[in-house]
């Protein structure tokens, strides 16, 4: 592995943003500090007028292997990380079959040491009957990045909603539970009730069926459980305003609790985007009207919502009731239906680049994007060794030039899917480099995959 010297970066971290140089050596940060020479053989990059971020850390993907591997592959959607600044990724428990036991979960882990470009955790997931692998789970809380409750929005033994179950749960686990808060009950009584008055139903209707009662009274039970037993609870993708009197902003985050989470599309869209973007836009838990969005800014600049994800979902076109036409463009197929058309998009490639956007546009600071996408992950989850750029910590790191806009086409892309929401439009910035581990392993939209990623260890 070759040794790199980063010369006069503008450096983004822990609330500053100044200029130096960084020398990377054998995985990790060796030295910081203007002005840097050595006596041995380094790669030097100039990288004058460039910003040096962290690398992100996503803590909430699905890659869909095993199983679903006909949507996505940890190999591609590991390649798509790294080239949108993502080092590290946690991914989710709903494959084929699903990673219920601490055996399947080590699948994962091996696959991954194989293929996977960034470094990466995965969750054990929670059923309706695997408490004893959650007990064996408590006994390697280093080693995984945490257990994940599927409170509503999904099938089978992977919605796990009988109070009974979730009560033993959140009494048992000792490492953070991550929790989808939507309360099946209600989406169903919903879905009934739209479904006998229109017959049809369309895009606009899913913030209607998946409304903010519903997730609040999810977010809200979850909350009484964690409460009760002193649980680490970390309720992902946030999406309305009424949740986020859950939240508090009093302490700082490691001595939290009770911490959640946004994702950038929940940043991004609002329900009126239904009209152009459609079925694309689907996801659970929905994009609902435009005052939550403006909530949810809010609450991320106060601290109300603590770290920034993707929830990358990746589904074929098809899956989404969408083809290309003769000039490559997207649109609805002639047999999509509400119904029919899955829930999720890809998102990982751009995510890091989209909220730069909001840096340009004066929405955010750049200090304060990389605290909610490597920082606040880094502390919310206890990983060992990253999300800062500091002496002695892995050398995740990410070169970014904001004055060089970048199209999305459909020959940019990485994930195995093929499709974006934002194909068609420009981000505000390029990622030109993406170390992993000292690795230079994306650079002027290439690749060098001979080294792979690494297993996250944890602060436990």
């Amino acid at each position: 592995m070759s040794d790199y010297l980063i010369k006069n970066a503008q450096i983004v971290s822990e609330g500053k943003t100044f200029i130096s140089d960084v020398l990377i050596r054998n995985q990790r940060i060796e030295k910081i500090a203007p002005s840097l020479q050595v006596n041995f053989k380094v790669q030097e990059i100039d990288a004058t007028g460039l910003y040096l971020l962290p690398g992100v850390i996503d803590d909430q993907v699905h890659f869909r292997e095993p199983g679903l591997t006909h949507k996505a592959e940890i190999y591609t959607e590991a390649r798509a990380a790294v080239a949108g600044g993502v080092t590290s990724f946690m991914e989710m428990p709903n494959t084929v079959p699903p990673a219920f036991t601490l055996e399947l979960l080590e699948k994962k882990y091996d696959r991954a040491r194989e293929v996977s470009l960034a470094n990466y955790s995965f969750y054990l997931g929670t059923s309706n009957d695997n408490l004893e692998e959650i007990k064996k789970l408590n006994e390697r809380k280093n080693e995984i990045c945490g257990l994940k409750i599927f409170m509503g929005s999904s099938t089978g033994n992977l919605l796990v909603n009988d109070p009974i179950v979730l009560d033993n749960v959140f009494a048992t686990s000792e490492v953070l539970i991550a929790t989808h808060c939507e309360e099946e009950s209600i989406i169903r009584a919903n879905y009934e009730k739209l479904k006998a008055e229109k017959g049809i139903l369309e895009p606009a209707d899913h913030p209607v069926i998946r409304n903010a009662e519903n997730c609040f009274e999810s977010s809200f039970k979850a909350i009484q459980f964690a409460q009760k037993h002193n649980s680490r609870l970390h309720i992902l993708h946030i999406t309305t305003e009424k949740e986020l009197q859950l939240f508090s902003n009093m302490l700082p985050l490691e001595q939290k609790r009770i911490t959640c989470e946004v994702c950038v599309h929940h940043l991004i869209f609002t329900a009126e985007d239904y009209a152009t973007k459609g079925y694309l836009i689907k996801c659970n838990p929905a994009i609902k009207e435009g005052f939550n969005k403006d909530a949810l800014w809010k609450a991320l600049l106060d601290d109300r919502l603590d770290v920034i994800a993707t929830d990358h979902a990746p589904h074929l076109l098809s899956e989404k009731g969408y083809l290309r036409n003769e000039k490559g463009k997207l649109v609805p197929s002639d047999t999509a239906t509400y119904e029919n058309s899955h829930a999720g998009l890809p998102l990982v490639q751009h995510s890091l680049a989209l909220m730069l956007g909001y840096v340009k546009e004066g929405k955010i600071t750049i200090e304060k994007v990389v605290e909610k996408m490597s920082h606040a992950v880094a502390r919310c989850f206890q990983i060992k060794d990253r999300g800062f750029i500091k002496e002695g910590y892995f050398a995740d790191l990410v070169l970014v030039n904001m004055d060089n806009p970048t199209s999305v086409t459909p020959e940019s892309l990485y994930s195995k899917c093929g499709w974006s929401p934002f194909e068609g439009e420009t981000m505000g910035v390029t990622i030109e480099k993406t170390f992993v581990n000292g690795h230079l392993v994306y650079g002027n939209q290439g690749f060098d995959e001979s080294i792979k990623g690494q297993r996250l260890s944890f602060n436990r």
